[in-house]
């Protein structure tokens, strides 16, 4: 048997406690698993190194890093909270229509011949169609080897980890050796999962591309 029952008693569970609105982009803290919308949360880490809700200290110098996308959480609000996903979206076009850019999630729907041609194309290529990241990666230390082409392009939902893969199968014995690599950016240590996207927005605000950033051996802190 079916119940009904009231979105505001889901609240507390799904609302942002810095913003007081539904959860966009949820994000959670993984020292105490409190979420919040991320660019809410990214704003108040800029400035404090503790959780907003519990005053945890995140980490004493890169609190960043220890942040995480919730996927799940996120999919949770959108199918609890009527039209909050298209009305996000609608927003975020908007936002790249007054900037005079096109929403990368935006991509023209194709036909069924021509969809099937394009998976034909891609079938080993599966972000070629997502938003494109320009990296410049540029070795800050002489105990590894600088790429022989630092340049490269990328999805933007790339992360971290991929990068240190790249990286350690270029300049080590292979990929399986990516955990002996940190990757910084403007001399700060980034987190394995973040994307791309995230640094470029939150490091790399309202400067040109490449997104510059530095390899190094692991240090442990």
């Amino acid at each position: 048997m079916e119940r009904r029952i009231k979105l505001k008693t889901l609240n507390e569970h799904i609302v942002c406690a810095i913003c007081s609105g539904y959860l966009i982009d949820a994000t959670t803290v993984t020292e105490c698993l409190h979420t919040f919308c991320k660019s809410c949360l990214v704003k108040h880490l800029e400035e404090r190194n503790t959780c907003p809700t519990c005053d945890i200290i995140i980490h004493q110098s890169h609190p960043l890093n220890y942040i995480s996308f919730d996927r799940t959480m996120q999919d949770i609000v959108f199918k609890l909270v009527p039209n909050l996903q298209e009305n996000e979206m609608k927003r975020e076009r908007e936002f790249y229509r007054i900037r005079g850019e096109i929403c990368p999630k935006d991509i023209p729907q194709l036909g069924e011949e021509e969809a099937q041609q394009e998976k034909n194309v891609v079938s080993t290529d599966y972000h070629r169609l997502d938003e494109q990241v320009n990296v410049c990666l540029e070795c800050k230390c002489t105990t590894l080897a600088p790429l022989k082409r630092r340049f490269i392009r990328c999805s933007a939902q790339a992360t971290i980890t991929h990068l240190k893969k790249f990286i350690a199968l270029k300049v080590l014995e292979g990929p399986q050796k990516y955990r002996e690599i940190d990757i910084l950016c403007n001399d700060e240590m980034l987190g394995k999962d973040h994307t791309l996207k995230f640094v470029q927005v939150t490091r790399w605000r309202f400067r040109n591309p490449p997104l510059k950033l530095m390899y190094r051996p692991r240090i442990d802190l």
